[in-house]
Order: C-alpha cells, then sequence, then structure tokens
C-alpha cells in the first residue's frame, strides 16, 4: 500500500492543489438567452449531503433516492468540454450552471419519465452509468455534456452511485457499485415493463461498466432473457477483466441488446489497472484486430470503435468517448438513428477503426486505481486534495468509519424514504 501512495503521489502534484469551486448544484435565477438546458432525472444511492449545493455525497445510503436537475449549458464552448465555473455563482453566457435541482419521490420520478419519454420522438430513454472517481456533481455535468453534445432526444436519466471522488478510494467505488446492482437492476425491470418506454440505450464509461453488465445479467437471469426494447448498450473504457466480462455475455443468453465497446490501448489509467488486477486483460483496451479478441467479439455480434489513435480527453486518454466531438456525436447518432457506430457516418477515417468484431471475452482497460470516470484524475475538477485522497483509501470521512444510512432525519426525508417508513413501522 506504501508503494501505491507513493506512485499515485506525483500525480496530485504534478496538477496543483486548483479546481473548480464545490456546491455547483445550488440553483441559479440568472440565464443567458443563447444557452441550451439539460434536464435529466437523477436515481441514486448516494447518501444526501447536508453542504449547500451539493445534494449528495459519496457515502452509501440505504434505498435509492430521486432527483429532477436542470442544467444550463453555455452558447460558446468547444464540443466534449465542461465548462466549470471560476468562482460562483456562474455565469450562464459562460459557465455550465445548475438552474434547478429538486429531489423527487419515487411517484413524482414516474411522472418525471413518462411526460419526458413522450417528448421523445421514439419513445426512448438513455440510462448513463459513470466510473470511478466520481463526485455527483461531476456525473451531473459530465451526463448534461454528453446529452447536449451527442444531440440525443431520449428521455436522459443518470444512476449515480457512491463514489468517495477519491484517487485512492479504488477498492470502496468498487464495492458500491456492487452495492448498487440491484438498485440498477430495479430501473432495468421497471423500463422493461413501462409501456411508455419503447426503446432503452445504456451507456457506461470505466467501473459503470462492472455495474452495469452486473445489473443486466442479474436481469437476464431472474427473466430468463432482457427485454427486446433494450438496443444500444455502449461500453466506454471499461473496467472489467476479460473472462469475467465473457461469463457474463454467456450469462445474458443468445438474444441480448447490441453492444458496442470503445476501447484505447494507450489508456494509461487501465494500464497500470491490469497490472493491480493480476495482468488480467481489461475490457477497454484490447487489440481487437487480435486473436482470440477478434474472432469471439465477431461471434457474439459486439460491435469495437477503437480510439486508440483519437487525439481527444485526458493525458490519461480514460475520457475520449465524452471529450472527442466526432465520438461523442457518434454516439447521438446511434441512439437516435439505430445505426451501427462506424467510422463512415462521421468522417474519422483512420482515427477511428470501427468494425464489427465481436466478443464475449474481448479484453480490455480497466479503470485501474487512477481511473478519472468519466472526468480525468488530471483533471483539476475531478481532485480533491491529498488528504481526502488518504482518506479515502482508509475508508473513513472525518475519522469515522461509515456505514449506509437511513438518512430519516427530517420528515420529510422519512417521507420521501421507503426505509425510513419501513424503519417506523
Amino acid at each position: 500500500m506504501q508503494r501505491l501512495i507513493l506512485f499515485c503521489l506525483p500525480l496530485v502534484i504534478i496538477t496543483g492543489c486548483g479546481g473548480h469551486p464545490k456546491g455547483v448544484l445550488t440553483p441559479i435565477a440568472e440565464t443567458s438567452a443563447d444557452a441550451s438546458r439539460v434536464d435529466m432525472l437523477i436515481t441514486t444511492t448516494r447518501g444526501r449531503s447536508e453542504t449547500p449545493g451539493e445534494m449528495f455525497t459519496g457515502e452509501r445510503a440505504r434505498a435509492p433516492t430521486f432527483a429532477d436537475i436542470t442544467v444550463s449549458i453555455p452558447p460558446k464552448r468547444k464540443v466534449g468540454d465542461v465548462a466549470w465555473p471560476k468562482k460562483l455563482p456562474p455565469n450562464p453566457a459562460t459557465d455550465f450552471a445548475t438552474l434547478k435541482g429538486n429531489e423527487l419521490t419515487k411517484d413524482e420520478a414516474k411522472a418525471w419519465l413518462n411526460a419526458s419519454v413522450r417528448k421523445s420522438p421514439d419513445r426512448s430513454v438513455l440510462v448513463f452509468i459513470h466510473g470511478f472517481n466520481n463526485r455527483f456533481e461531476d456525473s451531473v455535468y459530465r451526463f448534461a455534456q454528453i446529452v447536449h453534445d451527442s444531440g440525443v432526444k431520449s428521455a436522459p436519466v443518470l444512476v449515480t452511485w457512491p463514489s468517495r471522488g477519491s484517487l485512492l478510494a479504488y477498492g470502496y467505488d468498487r464495492e458500491s457499485t456492487n452495492y448498487t446492482r440491484n438498485a440498477l437492476e430495479s430501473l432495468f425491470q421497471y423500463l422493461a415493463a413501462d409501456k411508455e418506454v419503447k426503446e432503452v440505450s445504456i451507456l457506461a464509461h470505466s467501473m459503470g461498466n462492472w455495474l452495469t453488465l452486473e445489473a443486466l445479467r442479474q436481469m437476464a437471469i431472474r427473466n430468463d432473457r432482457l427485454p427486446a426494447k433494450f438496443k444500444n448498450v455502449m461500453l466506454a473504457a471499461p473496467d472489467v477483466d476479460v473472462d469475467v466480462f465473457r461469463s457474463q455475455i454467456e450469462d445474458m443468453g443468445d438474444t441480448h441488446p447490441q453492444f458496442t465497446l470503445f476501447v484505447s490501448q494507450d489508456d494509461r489509467a487501465l494500464a497500470f489497472s491490469r497490472r493491480v488486477w493480476g495482468d488480467i486483460p481489461r475490457l477497454g483496451s484490447i487489440d481487437p484486430e487480435q486473436a482470440p479478441y477478434k474472432q469471439e467479439l465477431a461471434d457474439n455480434d459486439i460491435t469495437v470503435i477503437d480510439l486508440t489513435k483519437v487525439k481527444a480527453g485526458d493525458s490519461m486518454h480514460h475520457g475520449k468517448f465524452a471529450e472527442s466531438p466526432q465520438v461523442v456525436q457518434l454516439i447521438g447518432a446511434r441512439i437516435s438513428d439505430g445505426q451501427t457506430l462506424t467510422d463512415s457516418k462521421m468522417g474519422l477515417g483512420d482515427h477511428l477503426i470501427a468494425g464489427t468484431t465481436g466478443a464475449a471475452s474481448a479484453a480490455g482497460s480497466a479503470a485501474g486505481l487512477i481511473l478519472a470516470a468519466p472526468v480525468a484524475v488530471v483533471d483539476q475538477a475531478t481532485r480533491d486534495n491529498y488528504s481526502n485522497h488518504v482518506s479515502g483509501l482508509r475508508g473513513q470521512s472525518g475519522g469515522t468509519q461509515k456505514i449506509a444510512v437511513n438518512d430519516c432525519g427530517s420528515k420529510q426525508r422519512a417521507e420521501r424514504n421507503p426505509a425510513c417508513s419501513a424503519q417506523q413501522n
């Protein structure tokens, strides 16, 4: 463990001590006439925060919570970038800004979803599951950027699980994905049963792929198959053991969604994670043209997008799927038009190697100990100070060991939380 700390310390020092202001989720009244808006539904297993503008922490709650958040996107901004405010309150003309952030009951969340789905041309839903080292605000603003830049018209649903947003909290984050499996499967089961929803697409990044695949696997075993309306599952830089992935796909059965795998062989974070996990290839960093992956991918009808030569994203080469304008627009085309992801539509040429190679056993890139889900560790927006990283490593916050909390302190929260009702009865 000491060697790990010594390895990671230079990363923290190199990137400095700056970053965007905290509390960016405090809604503002000011708007910009030229700004766009992204309204999303949130479902989370994170604990509530008492800090203004934070909403949810990295600790675990006993039951899922729902929220409705609206993010303002400035008119002039490079596609793929999240324009974090340099100070508060943000300037909607130049910064991402929160216009609304309301907690919802389960019934209110269902009503929000149905209303949003009706506005979608194809009655579709896009579910995004973030990865390792993500604070709540990181996942919200990143998803807003993806929805806006991709041009997708689906109802956007963000699934955010308890990540402490700490470079050294990899073990805690990994267990938090396991903790969230049942909640994510419950969401998938609801979407499958909801007659208003005609199509579901899923986009997962790094460690969020493990959570996604496990929830889909559970659902397939429970229902004896996955629903036909689950059309697309996009796996970006998945931190998944190649052998485990093979088993997960087999458990889903012959009828499964169209899987699209985004890989990058220069993903440095995942290369390091591979060493941590016993030198087993990680799914997000395979070479899809090499045996045995090429044949296995083809046998399982899995489309592969090789982003190795794409010059975008952070220096760890881990967030290309969201930060490359061509790739994020390619994702939008896949969701909206039902087209296979290839380089022909977006003109990536030699920089985007695409093919229908499939593989239940595709190896990959692990979002390892320094993985920056979707916001890179080296990006100032996703970094905390070193003492917080060490605190995360110890699995503590403020010196006190944390457990999943019922969060039933107030009458309002008790009414919203089913676990509180059960506790009181």
